[in-house]
């Protein structure tokens, strides 16, 4: 999700992650995560990011040029992926030679995707 300001709507946030904003916490499908009384303004129900991703061990990232803020994906257990592996990428080097993923196998690997969409 991503944020221009580190306090966002109940509502923006249900829309955003799929988490529903309730008495008991952060609830989605049987799973709800308790949230500090403080994240959240009774009054203008408006969510306190910082304290929300921290109560939910989501990533939040920040980007000061742009001035917004990343959160998520969300994470039971502060996992975001249920496995390591990698899926078969084939696509061609910057030579033009087929070059594939399972090449590094073995071998720690970060893989960059960006899309200006």
């Amino acid at each position: 999700m991503l944020l221009k300001s580190l306090s966002v709507s109940k509502t923006d946030f249900e829309l955003g992650t799929g988490w529903s904003i309730k008495p008991e916490g952060a609830c989605k499908g049987d799973i709800c995560i308790p949230l500090p009384e403080s994240s959240i303004d009774a009054d203008s129900g408006m969510l306190n990011v910082n304290e929300v991703a921290s109560a939910m061990n989501l990533p939040l990232a920040h980007e000061p040029q742009a001035k917004l803020w990343a959160m998520g994906p969300d994470s039971i257990g502060g996992r975001a992926l249920s496995s390591a592996k990698a899926p078969e990428l084939q696509l061609p080097d910057i030579d033009g030679n087929e070059f594939k993923l399972s090449s590094l196998k073995g071998k720690k690997v970060l893989v960059y995707a960006w899309a200006p969409y």
